[in-house]
Protein backbone atom coordinates (compact mmCIF):
# COMPACT_ATOMS: atom_id res chain seq x y z
CA UNK A 1 0.00 0.00 0.00
CA UNK A 2 1.21 3.20 -0.80
CA UNK A 3 0.15 6.76 0.32
CA UNK A 4 -0.07 9.65 -2.04
CA UNK A 5 -0.33 13.04 0.40
CA UNK A 6 -1.82 15.54 -0.86
CA UNK A 7 -3.61 13.60 -3.57
CA UNK A 8 -7.36 13.04 -4.20
CA UNK A 9 -9.53 9.94 -5.63
CA UNK A 10 -12.10 10.83 -6.95
CA UNK A 11 -11.44 14.51 -9.19
CA UNK A 12 -10.82 14.16 -12.56
CA UNK A 13 -8.65 17.57 -12.96
CA UNK A 14 -5.61 16.54 -10.85
CA UNK A 15 -4.18 19.66 -9.66
CA UNK A 16 -7.66 21.10 -8.65
CA UNK A 17 -7.74 18.47 -6.66
CA UNK A 18 -5.42 19.57 -3.73
CA UNK A 19 -7.67 19.82 -0.87
CA UNK A 20 -8.90 16.03 -0.74
CA UNK A 21 -8.45 13.73 1.57
CA UNK A 22 -4.87 11.75 1.11
CA UNK A 23 -5.23 8.85 -1.31
CA UNK A 24 -3.81 5.54 -0.11
CA UNK A 25 -2.52 3.39 -3.38
CA UNK A 26 -3.89 -0.44 -3.47
CA UNK A 27 -3.17 -3.23 -6.06
CA UNK A 28 -5.25 -5.45 -7.33
CA UNK A 29 -7.62 -5.27 -4.10
CA UNK A 30 -10.27 -7.05 -6.15
CA UNK A 31 -14.60 -6.17 -5.17
CA UNK A 32 -17.67 -5.95 -6.28
CA UNK A 33 -19.29 -3.18 -8.11
CA UNK A 34 -23.42 -3.44 -7.26
CA UNK A 35 -25.38 -1.23 -10.03
CA UNK A 36 -28.79 -1.06 -11.42
CA UNK A 37 -27.65 -3.67 -14.37
CA UNK A 38 -26.39 -6.21 -11.92
CA UNK A 39 -23.23 -7.20 -9.96
CA UNK A 40 -19.63 -6.35 -11.74
CA UNK A 41 -16.45 -7.81 -10.58
CA UNK A 42 -13.85 -4.74 -10.73
CA UNK A 43 -10.40 -4.02 -8.46
CA UNK A 44 -9.75 -0.95 -6.16
CA UNK A 45 -6.75 1.09 -7.47
CA UNK A 46 -7.00 3.75 -4.97
CA UNK A 47 -8.82 4.89 -1.98
CA UNK A 48 -9.32 7.95 0.77
CA UNK A 49 -11.66 8.60 3.10
CA UNK A 50 -13.95 10.48 0.88
CA UNK A 51 -13.79 8.37 -2.30
CA UNK A 52 -12.28 5.66 -4.30
CA UNK A 53 -11.40 4.99 -8.21
CA UNK A 54 -12.23 1.56 -9.56
CA UNK A 55 -11.27 -0.18 -12.67
CA UNK A 56 -13.09 -2.91 -14.05
CA UNK A 57 -12.15 -5.94 -16.92
CA UNK A 58 -14.81 -4.55 -18.79
CA UNK A 59 -16.40 -0.80 -19.03
CA UNK A 60 -17.63 0.17 -15.63
CA UNK A 61 -21.84 0.67 -14.89
CA UNK A 62 -23.10 3.92 -14.59
CA UNK A 63 -26.48 5.13 -12.58
CA UNK A 64 -28.02 5.52 -9.15
CA UNK A 65 -27.79 3.39 -5.94
CA UNK A 66 -24.27 2.02 -6.98
CA UNK A 67 -22.70 0.15 -3.78
CA UNK A 68 -19.08 -1.12 -3.15
CA UNK A 69 -18.76 -4.38 -1.94
CA UNK A 70 -15.44 -6.01 -0.39
CA UNK A 71 -14.64 -9.64 0.18
CA UNK A 72 -15.44 -9.27 4.05
CA UNK A 73 -19.27 -8.03 2.82
CA UNK A 74 -19.01 -4.47 3.95
CA UNK A 75 -20.80 -2.12 1.28
CA UNK A 76 -20.57 1.49 0.73
CA UNK A 77 -23.00 3.39 -1.00
CA UNK A 78 -21.21 5.39 -3.99
CA UNK A 79 -21.82 8.26 -6.45
CA UNK A 80 -19.97 8.06 -9.70
CA UNK A 81 -18.03 10.87 -9.98
CA UNK A 82 -16.16 10.56 -13.47
CA UNK A 83 -16.02 7.52 -15.84
CA UNK A 84 -13.18 6.72 -18.43
CA UNK A 85 -14.81 3.68 -19.54
CA UNK A 86 -13.03 0.99 -17.80
CA UNK A 87 -11.77 3.06 -14.88
CA UNK A 88 -13.99 5.67 -12.81
CA UNK A 89 -14.01 7.64 -9.61
CA UNK A 90 -16.48 7.91 -7.35
CA UNK A 91 -17.55 9.83 -4.17
CA UNK A 92 -18.33 7.64 -0.45
CA UNK A 93 -21.90 7.97 0.79
CA UNK A 94 -20.61 9.23 3.66
CA UNK A 95 -16.64 9.49 4.47
CA UNK A 96 -15.38 6.18 5.83
CA UNK A 97 -12.03 4.76 7.70
CA UNK A 98 -9.91 4.13 5.34
CA UNK A 99 -7.64 1.68 8.01
CA UNK A 100 -10.96 -0.06 8.45
CA UNK A 101 -11.88 -0.57 4.43
CA UNK A 102 -8.52 -2.30 4.01
CA UNK A 103 -8.45 -4.27 6.50
CA UNK A 104 -12.01 -5.84 6.18
CA UNK A 105 -12.38 -6.73 9.50
CA UNK A 106 -15.77 -9.32 9.60
CA UNK A 107 -17.05 -11.62 12.40
CA UNK A 108 -16.67 -14.51 9.26
CA UNK A 109 -14.28 -15.76 7.13
CA UNK A 110 -13.64 -13.71 4.41
CA UNK A 111 -14.67 -16.19 0.82
CA UNK A 112 -14.90 -15.54 -2.64
CA UNK A 113 -16.60 -12.76 -4.18
CA UNK A 114 -19.71 -14.26 -5.10
CA UNK A 115 -21.77 -12.70 -8.01
CA UNK A 116 -25.66 -13.12 -7.43
CA UNK A 117 -26.93 -13.91 -10.71
CA UNK A 118 -30.63 -15.44 -12.15
CA UNK A 119 -30.26 -17.76 -14.84
CA UNK A 120 -31.91 -20.83 -16.29
CA UNK A 121 -29.63 -23.65 -17.55
CA UNK A 122 -29.74 -27.27 -18.09
CA UNK A 123 -28.18 -29.82 -15.03
CA UNK A 124 -26.75 -32.57 -17.17
CA UNK A 125 -25.56 -35.87 -15.34
CA UNK A 126 -25.01 -39.26 -17.02
CA UNK A 127 -28.31 -39.98 -19.00
CA UNK A 128 -30.25 -37.15 -17.52
CA UNK A 129 -30.91 -34.06 -17.78
CA UNK A 130 -32.59 -31.66 -15.85
CA UNK A 131 -33.54 -27.96 -15.25
CA UNK A 132 -31.69 -25.76 -13.08
CA UNK A 133 -31.18 -22.22 -12.12
CA UNK A 134 -27.69 -20.31 -11.30
CA UNK A 135 -28.25 -18.61 -7.95
CA UNK A 136 -24.42 -17.03 -7.51
CA UNK A 137 -20.96 -17.99 -9.35
CA UNK A 138 -17.85 -16.90 -7.86
CA UNK A 139 -14.58 -18.08 -9.51
CA UNK A 140 -13.92 -21.48 -7.75
CA UNK A 141 -18.06 -23.15 -7.52
CA UNK A 142 -21.30 -21.73 -7.69
CA UNK A 143 -24.79 -21.87 -6.17
CA UNK A 144 -27.92 -23.58 -8.00
CA UNK A 145 -31.12 -24.48 -7.63
CA UNK A 146 -32.68 -28.15 -8.53
CA UNK A 147 -35.84 -29.61 -7.37
CA UNK A 148 -33.93 -32.73 -8.61
CA UNK A 149 -32.37 -34.66 -5.71
CA UNK A 150 -28.29 -34.46 -6.34
CA UNK A 151 -26.10 -36.60 -4.22
CA UNK A 152 -23.04 -34.90 -2.48
CA UNK A 153 -19.69 -35.46 -4.44
CA UNK A 154 -21.98 -36.14 -8.06
CA UNK A 155 -20.52 -34.81 -10.82
CA UNK A 156 -22.46 -32.82 -13.31
CA UNK A 157 -22.52 -30.07 -16.35
CA UNK A 158 -23.80 -26.75 -16.21
CA UNK A 159 -24.92 -25.57 -19.57
CA UNK A 160 -26.54 -22.29 -21.05
CA UNK A 161 -25.99 -20.54 -23.99
CA UNK A 162 -24.50 -17.24 -22.02
CA UNK A 163 -22.26 -19.73 -20.13
CA UNK A 164 -19.13 -21.40 -21.05
CA UNK A 165 -19.58 -24.75 -20.11
CA UNK A 166 -18.78 -25.97 -16.91
CA UNK A 167 -17.96 -29.38 -15.39
CA UNK A 168 -18.86 -29.03 -11.48
CA UNK A 169 -19.38 -31.42 -8.28
CA UNK A 170 -21.94 -30.94 -5.76
CA UNK A 171 -20.39 -29.91 -2.32
CA UNK A 172 -23.42 -29.39 -0.51
CA UNK A 173 -26.83 -28.99 -0.06
CA UNK A 174 -29.95 -27.63 1.55
CA UNK A 175 -33.11 -28.45 0.29
CA UNK A 176 -33.09 -27.97 -3.53
CA UNK A 177 -30.42 -25.24 -3.18
CA UNK A 178 -26.95 -27.04 -4.15
CA UNK A 179 -22.97 -25.70 -3.74
CA UNK A 180 -21.10 -26.97 -6.25
CA UNK A 181 -16.93 -26.92 -6.74
CA UNK A 182 -16.05 -26.27 -10.76
CA UNK A 183 -13.54 -28.94 -12.14
CA UNK A 184 -11.45 -25.92 -13.77
CA UNK A 185 -11.83 -22.30 -11.86
CA UNK A 186 -12.29 -19.13 -13.56
CA UNK A 187 -9.17 -16.03 -13.08
CA UNK A 188 -11.13 -12.79 -12.45
CA UNK A 189 -10.76 -11.24 -16.10
CA UNK A 190 -12.95 -14.29 -17.06
CA UNK A 191 -15.34 -14.45 -14.76
CA UNK A 192 -16.01 -10.66 -14.95
CA UNK A 193 -16.54 -10.88 -18.45
CA UNK A 194 -18.53 -14.17 -18.37
CA UNK A 195 -20.76 -12.39 -15.85
CA UNK A 196 -21.51 -8.83 -17.87
CA UNK A 197 -22.01 -11.45 -20.91
CA UNK A 198 -25.07 -12.70 -18.67
CA UNK A 199 -26.08 -9.40 -17.06
CA UNK A 200 -25.44 -6.15 -18.93
CA UNK A 201 -23.34 -7.20 -22.57
CA UNK A 202 -23.36 -3.35 -23.84
CA UNK A 203 -20.13 -3.05 -20.90
CA UNK A 204 -18.15 -5.86 -23.19
CA UNK A 205 -18.32 -3.06 -25.77
CA UNK A 206 -14.60 -1.33 -24.06
CA UNK A 207 -11.94 -3.71 -23.23
CA UNK A 208 -8.88 -2.77 -20.33
CA UNK A 209 -5.71 -2.82 -22.03
CA UNK A 210 -3.79 -5.42 -20.31
CA UNK A 211 -0.87 -3.77 -17.77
Amino acid sequence: MEQAPGQGTINDNGAADARAAPRFTLLLRAAKLLAPQGQFLCVIRDVSATGVSLRGFHALPEGEGLQLELQSGARYALEQVWNRGTEAGYRFGEAVEVAELLAEPSDYPKRPLRLDIGLPLRVELTGQVLEGELVNISQQGACIECATFLAIDQPLRLVSRRLPEIHAKVRWRDHHHYGLAFDTTFDLRRLAQVSARVQCPSLLAVQPDRD
